[in-house]
């Protein structure tokens, strides 16, 4: 499994894509601190965090691997337009696993635009002990896959992406794995050519589901529908008005709500972040320490829940399984639908 970093983690420049996603507060500190480090304090204490995670799964008997670090105040250019970079810190971001193959995802967020490149040693790794190693056409990132003048679409009215159907472009982050089928919804940073990209590469050894989920600022799945285990799905409460039809015969229980403090930064999320678990087993879960009622959630569904500090790294923009990707389980690839 490999675990982010957020070592030398930036602000990155504003622009209408990375603000679509997030809230007007979060609008604000962004235009602020475009081009900034994150203060060095919430990064030093994130940073402790994710050594306490990487030595909990190694005591789980996870093989644990990390990618190196980089310099993201370095400029550098596409087409038209020049950025800065992001972090390091969420893998599940950028690399979707699919049995043996290990796909990257071609980011629409500029400032993510060389999201791989701190992971490269580790992807190469895993191309010489057999792993099949994917990259989808790199896109241009250029203007017209933006939608000019985008605003957020009035109460009540469908969602409106920022970004166009100019090329293909997703993050991995909105996909869901569930044995042979692959859930995915459309977002602020993954567009219909995306899905569509997806599901002819993969053919018929896997079935790629396009779900429609009720989230005003779409952008990653993993906050709002996380299949637990085989039988078990988790929901967020008002985001999944209708439970896909795949999921019939499943025991279905909407998320408890978040206990996060109304005064902690949330830069790029919500408090529905702690949806964002992690299983290492079918009966096993990592939840923030301080996360009681997840906690009670996972007991009373006979998963033994494994406590961790994570509210710092929350303040990022992820949790769990965010920052994390399992490249190898044990077990048989099977459908669980």
């Amino acid at each position: 499994m490999i675990v982010g970093i957020v070592d030398n983690a930036h602000f990155p420049p504003w622009d209408l894509a990375v603000g679509a996603p997030l809230s007007e507060e979060q609008r604000r500190v962004f235009r602020q601190r475009a081009g900034q480090p994150f203060p060095a304090e919430e990064v030093a204490a994130a940073h402790d965090e994710l050594e306490q995670l990487s030595s909990i799964l190694a005591d789980e008997g996870v093989e644990v691997r990390r990618p190196e670090p980089r310099d993201h105040a370095a400029s550098y250019a596409g087409l038209g337009w020049e950025s800065t970079g992001l972090y390091d810190a969420m893998p599940r971001d950028l690399l979707l696993v699919v049995g043996d193959e290990i796909i990257e995802a071609p980011m629409a967020w500029r400032s993510r635009h060389h999201a791989a490149s701190a992971y490269r040693p580790l992807l190469k790794d895993y191309f010489r002990r057999g792993a099949r190693w994917t990259s989808p056409p790199k896109p241009e990132l250029i203007d017209e896959l933006y939608v000019d003048g985008w605003t957020d679409q009035p109460d009540g009215e469908p969602f409106r992406s920022v970004i166009t159907e100019y090329e293909p472009t997703f993050d991995a982050a909105d996909f869901i794995r569930c044995g042979r089928d692959i859930f995915g919804q459309r977002s602020h940073v993954t567009n219909g050519m995306g899905i569509e990209w997806l599901r002819r590469h993969l053919g018929d050894h896997y079935r790629v589901h396009e779900v429609t989920l009720a989230d005003d600022h779409p952008m990653h799945i993993d906050a709002s529908l996380m299949p637990l285990a085989p039988g078990k799905l988790l929901i967020h409460p008002d985001r999944v008005p209708e439970v896909p039809e795949l999921f019939k015969d499943w025991e279905v229980r909407s998320a408890p709500q978040p206990v996060i403090p109304d005064g902690h930064p949330l830069y790029m999320t919500s408090k529905w972040i702690n949806m964002n678990v992690l299983m290492i087993a079918e009966d096993r879960m990592v939840v923030e320490e301080q996360d009681r009622p997840m906690q009670e959630l996972a007991e009373s569904w006979g998963i033994t829940p494994i406590l961790c500090p994570f509210r710092n790294f929350n303040s990022f923009g992820g949790s769990f399984h965010c920052a994390t990707v399992d490249v190898r389980r044990r077990g048989e690839l099977r459908s669980y639908l």
